[in-house]
């Protein structure tokens, strides 16, 4: 009986410790978010019956938020703000949270559950495009952003490289040796999914410790509330100077990606290998020592490289090796695999090697991010991936574009179909963003699908237009009315990019990485703009929206003005050439302009986060080329993903995208001008030895913003309104 009486007591105590636990991470969150609200919201822990929920209540002047765990409470703090104090929290660190003087009450109970209990976020990529530069101050905020959107499994494979370090020391390799086999910061992602090594290299020391330390914060933040962050294996990418120490070891190079010369090639150690185990436990081992773990790893291999083989029992045999060197080392291990490989080289994936490879893992053990649905849905293809559990994904951006994009409609569609036809392994609801800063509604509406709180899609704009905005504010409400039912309506594909940004030519686009055509109405757009603009909102929210806005509408014209110069080129009309190529350069002078006001859209915080990663100046430097290379020329000079990181942003348009383009223009008046034929060849090697010349510089950007952004955005709207109205 005492026995009994003592198990009882551990339990409660527990219980009582954990509820705590939860209730101080929900108040310090608020302390961050709403610090003047923090004595008027309770937060109270209450056991759930196996889905998240949380519920709503005034009482004496308080809100009581009660929930089955931080995350879930941090859920309802956001329905909160959203619905009731019309505030929202933005994932950018420096952008204000402007909540009412007034408490708002709370006239009924609102309770809401999970309809799925693990939403993801995150892409490999993403900390490429957008965050190696980040500091805590970044992260803490984004990380608040995500617990208030539900997220509970993110990726985090930040400062994995220190784990390398002192794992591949273990198998006598060198620092220098290691460091050199490390990408440059802005190219980790693409080296720890086995794309390319070397490139950029070495790696400072100086940036392997601080990620590390920096890594420790995250996870401790993260798991405070109730996030299980989902941390990397061990999936066969290994040095090639391994075969030197390693003479016997089954190692082949995966073959080349994205145009890079062989010398970048990533090699792979067959996962039946018996070197492969002692890797897997000296990494998962190490891993742990420094990280801890929540025994969730993202394990991926052969994204987009070609495996050893493609038979059915061979792809099998790779992934229970694999899986098994997991379970070895942390029986619990979980691993989570992008779906993506199945999309990227579908050709080849076929059903019978997706299923040998998928079942190969016991059941429940893999788990399948159903990586691009706003595209393709893979679950639809593969009997919902064979059985073993997957989770929804929204893509939605590729290499941190920033371009308008997402079908709403069509998402909103697709989601609902999933919950009633995707089968009982349908595990989670999630976002895989290559990179952000745009688009953020699509996400925050994804995310929204996850709760049974998600009403329909008209609602859902209605109240996160007014929260935009701070208040209630009917041309707001009209122009997100606008945006939702006229521009969110095609889904973002590769490429989205403004011909801004393009390569200088005289018809459609300089490559496929900048795709600028728009099925939509630039007149639409053109009445949002001018809804915005005539709002009376001040939040750094709204501001956001109005330059992302308004650089579109500008954007969507370029061409009308590039097909105009392109007319009078063949009509040998230079005084036309003259004219247009002037036009176009203002234009894209204009969008600088426009960018130069908001502190979000500038270059210079872009370059000067990443020189501020160190003291040292010869890092600095070396930083500072990384950050410019990967949103420009991104690999080797001239070759195929050049432009894929391309973004819109003040500083990159004037001094770089302004620049390529008057080279072109210059030149084809002066050819026109001694009546020859222009060399659109000679043309493109002089911007890309210019593309290739300013990713290589050094100089000077503000990272602070000037002017005032709805002044600029008037005046602007006044100089082209009636030209984009008059467009056929």
């Amino acid at each position: 009986m005492m026995k009994k009486l003592a198990f009882l007591l551990l339990i409660l105590i527990t219980h009582l410790f954990y509820a705590q636990n939860d209730t101080e991470a929900a108040k310090a969150l608020l302390m961050r978010i709403a610090p003047t609200y923090k004595d008027k919201i309770v937060f109270k822990k209450e056991v759930s019956s196996g889905k998240d929920f949380y519920q709503l209540e005034y009482k004496k002047d308080h809100l009581i938020i009660t929930a089955n765990s931080a995350n879930s409470m941090a859920v309802g703090l956001n329905f909160f703000l959203t619905t009731y104090c019309k505030t929202s929290v933005s994932w950018y660190a420096d952008n204000r949270i402007e909540v009412p003087a007034t408490f708002p009450k709370l006239s009924e109970t609102v309770k809401n559950e999970s309809r799925v209990n693990n939403r993801f976020f995150l892409n490999y990529c993403t900390f490429g495009y957008t965050m190696p530069w980040w500091k805590w101050k970044d992260w803490e905020r984004f990380i608040d952003w995500m617990a208030l959107n539900g997220v509970n499994l993110p990726l985090a494979i930040t400062g994995q490289e220190k784990i390398w370090l002192n794992v591949w020391k273990k198998f006598g390799f060198s620092e220098n040796e290691i460091r050199n086999y490390f990408t440059g910061p802005a190219y980790l992602p693409w080296h720890r999914m086995a794309n390319i090594d070397h490139w950029e290299g070495p790696l400072p020391m100086s940036w392997i410790d601080g990620q590390a330390e920096l890594q420790q914060k995250i996870l401790k933040r993260e798991r405070e509330l109730n996030m299980k962050p989902v941390l990397p294996a061990f999936a066969g990418h290994v040095p090639k100077i391994l075969k030197d120490k390693f003479p016997n070891a089954k190692i082949t190079s995966l073959g080349e990606w994205g145009d890079f010369d062989r010398k970048y090639e990533s090699y792979f150690l067959d996962s039946f290998d018996p070197l492969f185990e002692k890797i897997q436990k000296e990494f998962l081992k190490e891993q742990t020592k420094l990280f801890g773990t929540d025994h969730i790893y993202g394990t991926d291999p052969f994204n987009e490289v070609t495996p050893p083989s493609w038979e059915p029992q061979d792809l099998a045999s790779v992934s229970k090796h694999i899986y098994k060197s997991m379970a070895k080392v942390d029986e619990k291990a979980q691993w989570l695999q992008m779906g993506w490989i199945f999309y990227f080289q579908k050709d080849k994936w076929t059903n019978d090697r997706i299923k040998a490879f998928l079942q190969a893992v016991p059941q429940d053990k893999m788990i399948l991010l159903d990586y691009y649905c706003d595209k393709t849905e893979i679950w639809k293809t593969t009997d919902s991936f064979f059985g073993q559990p997957y989770i929804w994904c929204y893509l939605g951006n590729f290499g941190g574009n920033t371009s308008i994009k997402g079908n709403l409609d069509e998402i909103d569609k697709r989601i609902e179909n999933t919950y009633t036809n995707g089968g009982k392994n349908l595990w989670g609801l999630g976002a895989t963003l290559e990179g952000f800063g745009n688009n953020p509604m699509m996400y925050e509406f994804v995310l929204n699908k996850a709760w049974t709180h998600s009403k329909s899609k008209e609602d859902f704009i209605s109240h996160y237009a007014l929260a935009r905005s701070g208040s209630t504010d009917a041309k707001i409400s009209e122009a997100w009315k606008i945006l939702s039912e006229k521009i969110y309506t095609e889904s973002a594909d590769l490429g989205n990019a403004d011909l801004t940004n393009s390569k200088p030519v005289f018809e459609k686009a300089g490559s496929w990485t900048t795709n600028f055509t728009i099925n939509y109405s630039n007149k639409d757009l053109l009445q949002a703009w001018k809804l915005l603009i005539d709002s009376k909102s001040d939040t750094d929210n709204y501001k956001d929206d109005l330059a992302v806005v308004g650089k579109q509408v500008l954007g969507n014209y370029f061409p009308v003005l590039r097909d105009t110069f392109t007319q009078a080129y063949r009509q040998k009309d230079i005084t036309g050439m003259k004219n247009s190529g002037k036009k176009m350069l203002d234009l894209i002078n204009d969008i600088d302009l426009l960018l130069s006001a908001n502190k979000n859209f500038l270059v210079g915080k872009w370059i000067n986060d990443a020189k501020a990663m160190t003291d040292i100046p010869g890092e600095k430097a070396y930083y500072e080329r990384d950050a410019r290379k990967i949103i420009t020329v991104w690999g080797e000079k001239g070759k195929g993903l050049n432009d894929y990181g391309n973004r819109s942003i003040a500083g990159l348009m004037k001094d770089y995208y302004g620049a390529r383009w008057r080279i072109f223009i210059d030149a084809s008046i002066k050819s026109a001008e001694q009546g020859i034929p222009v060399d659109e060849k000679e043309i493109l090697k002089k911007v890309d030895d210019f593309s290739w010349e300013w990713s290589e510089k050094q100089n000077t950007y503000s990272e602070n913003p000037t002017g005032d952004a709805k002044q600029i955005n008037k005046l602007l709207y006044q100089k082209y309104a009636s030209l984009i109205l008059n467009t056929k």
